[in-house]
């Protein structure tokens, strides 16, 4: 049953595009997709996900189960990049102001990641509650301002941490298109319930897994392209980095899970959440926050390394994972 959970997941049509997309960027291959077409897709499938979400929570009655998960996701994702700064530092020798960069990403999320993750516990006919795309949006912000805290303690001058003062980053964060993107559609989907829904079902429910293989299929180019272009900038501790850390946040996580008794599903989320690395929020933050910071070291590690990792071998492991905590 576990092996064949791992296959399936390994194997789907969404795995394989990602496959094709980093084979063929790793041997140099001229396939692209245009960058305002692969936006678009992002746009769809954050809007897919925000309105199931929202109509499985319209289901559901929010009970303080809900809001002590929704706290212990936000510690998670404030804390997380802490853990990953010191064992950063330690096993890479990497810089603060690169090391602090670097860590926000492995507090925040990936939500192609979740996306995936939730895709795979469908094949398995494992349920999971909708109410954890909101537990997704909250992850989203919390660890760019650890990355902040952390990269100030390695500034010796003030006024470095750009955008701090006028409000800048603020807006980078709260009004970045996927959160925006992500809540508003959880709430559209929350309002309208099963029967706004059906109404735009074959638009956002029948095309969904084609056009996750698509976003994938880019995905994968954009990640073999930052591993053959960054790789010069990272040593074997900081690669090495990209695999041991989300292993490390999934079974800190999973022991949370145990504590708070969740089910199976949501443990299996949650697991995966805590575990996958933003690629577009904390870089987009960090660009404006810490421009001293290297896009070749943070997005080579969170799309290049850690974002294959887990969606290839990763997912399959966390689901393991929870099925060893829930039982």
């Amino acid at each position: 049953m576990s092996l064949d959970l791992a296959l399936s997941t390994i194997l789907s049509p969404i795995v394989l595009f990602f496959v094709l997309g980093l084979g063929a960027a790793l041997l140099r291959s001229q396939m692209s997709v245009p960058e305002a077409f692969a936006k678009g897709l992002a746009i769809y499938l954050m809007m897919a996900i925000g309105l199931k979400g929202g109509v499985e929570m319209s289901k559901a009655s929010l009970g303080p189960d809900i809001f002590i998960l929704a706290g212990a996701a936000l510690l998670l994702s404030f804390l997380l990049p802490f853990l990953a700064y010191y064992t950063l530092r330690l096993s890479s020798k990497m810089d603060r102001i690169n090391a602090a960069a670097t860590a926000g990403h492995y507090g925040s999320i990936s939500i192609v990641t979740f996306v995936a993750a939730t895709q795979a516990l469908q094949l398995a006919g494992i349920l999971s509650s909708g109410y954890m795309v909101a537990i997704a949006a909250l992850m989203e912000v919390p660890a760019i301002i650890s990355a902040l805290l952390l990269a100030r303690r390695g500034l010796k001058k003030n006024g470095e941490v750009a955008g701090s003062e006028k409000g800048e980053l603020f807006r980078e964060v709260m009004l970045n298109a996927s959160v925006v993107v992500l809540v508003g559609s959880l709430l559209i989907g929350w309002m309208t319930g099963e029967t706004g829904m059906e109404k735009i079902s074959p638009f956002f429910v029948t095309p969904f897994q084609g056009v996750l293989c698509l976003f994938l299929l880019d995905m994968g180019l954009s990640a073999g392209r930052g591993l053959r272009q960054g790789w010069r900038d990272l040593n074997f501790g900081a690669l090495s980095f990209g695999i041991y850390m989300p292993l490390l946040s999934a079974a800190i996580t999973a022991i949370l899970c145990k504590a708070l008794s969740m089910s199976l599903g949501d443990t299996a989320l949650l697991i995966t959440l805590a575990a996958s690395a933003s690629y577009i929020a904390v870089p987009a933050a960090m660009r404006l926050a810490l421009p001293k910071a290297k896009p070749s070291i943070y997005l080579t590690l969170s799309l290049g390394v850690t974002f294959p990792f887990n969606l290839t071998l990763g997912i399959p492991l966390y689901i393991l994972l929870a099925q060893w905590v829930a039982s």
